[in-house]
């Protein structure tokens, strides 16, 4: 149970909905789960979560803005950096805040699927391995 409560945690927390997965995974880290393990569930569903911000931007950014839960301003913004740097941007989709609506943008922008994955996938793998790694030590 404590795998899947991280995994669902972990998956929400990377959808547009504000939730924080790294206080669950350095507690049961502290409570003696098995580390890797927590490390992959968490990167798993960190990632899939990353990829419904994807598929709403890919599918859903007319009736978000229309409904008000994106603001043009905000979107052009983004588009902006986005085209400036890149699917490289991606590799800050890890970081508070600013993480999912890249992930929102990459799919709005339609960046091809592969790369982001992989360039996501990386990127959340490495701040749950940090944050792992620093509960361990």
């Amino acid at each position: 149970m404590v795998y899947f409560t991280l995994f669902f945690i972990a998956f929400a927390s990377a959808t547009l909905l504000p939730m924080g997965s790294e206080a669950l995974l350095v507690y049961d880290i502290s409570e003696g789960y098995i580390v890797w393990l927590l490390w992959l569930v968490a990167s798993v569903g960190n990632t899939l979560g990353s990829l419904v911000n994807y598929w709403l931007g890919l599918k859903g950014e007319a009736y978000l803005e229309k409904k008000g839960y994106l603001s043009k301003e905000k979107m052009q913004r983004a588009s902006r950096s986005f085209g400036k740097y890149g699917g490289w941007t991606l590799l800050l989709s890890w970081v508070p805040i600013i993480g999912d609506p890249l992930t929102f943008i990459a799919g709005v922008m339609r960046y091809e699927f592969k790369w982001f994955v992989v360039i996501v996938a990386v990127a959340k793998a490495t701040r749950y391995a940090v944050l792992a790694l620093m509960v361990t030590l």
